[in-house]
């Protein structure tokens, strides 16, 4: 039995302990989600307590075609979409296509890695990754910071593989010009 499995079991057999287990375990991933997404501390920390609450609520539903941490990531962000809805937030840039298949790469030559070494250059990137709208901003960080594959990111936030690559792709394409046009840095 995989460790995900042991877990769920717990939980839903009502074992001490199992449900602080499965959110300790997963409430950095839930965390981080939803705060790329809504930006608001105290925000984020009420929506990471309504998406657990809505994971022991219909934990019984979750059927082990996914990793459990992509389910609960799904879980936190689709609470956190509900909230920006709800706030009237629009959730991606008004030139996003969702036609994923025109960019069958998602590697456009630029290295956030590498980037992010220059601490200055750093500073300017963290802020220009913040200005994304906010499905861009959590897609970007998702692959790059928390380091979740495409297939992953797919499972969380029920998109295509290639309208994922293409947000990848566009994004990055946006840091790397905006980065040129303010600081002169060809990236």
């Amino acid at each position: 039995m995989n460790p995900d499995q042991e877990l769920v079991e717990a939980v839903l057999a009502r074992k001490p302990g199992a449900f602080e287990r499965l959110v300790a375990t997963h409430q950095g991933l839930c965390w981080h989600i939803i705060l790329r997404l809504v930006r608001h501390p105290e925000d984020a920390r009420d929506l990471c307590q309504e998406a657990f609450l809505r994971v022991h609520q219909f934990l019984h539903q979750f059927r082990y075609d996914c990793a459990l941490k992509s389910w609960i990531g799904r879980v936190a962000y689709m609470v956190a979409l509900r909230h920006l809805e709800k706030q009237r937030i629009p959730v991606v840039s008004a030139d996003a296509d969702d036609d994923g298949d025109l960019l069958a790469s998602h590697s456009d030559g630029f290295d956030l890695e590498s980037a992010l070494v220059d601490h200055e250059l750093a500073g300017h990137l963290h802020a220009a990754i913040d200005a994304l709208p906010p499905v861009q901003r959590t897609i970007l960080t998702l692959y790059h910071l928390e380091e979740l594959s495409i297939p992953d990111i797919a499972q969380v936030t029920g998109m295509a593989v290639g309208t994922i690559k293409s947000h990848l792709f566009r994004t990055r394409l946006q840091l790397r010009q905006w980065l040129e046009n303010r600081l002169g840095v060809m990236a």
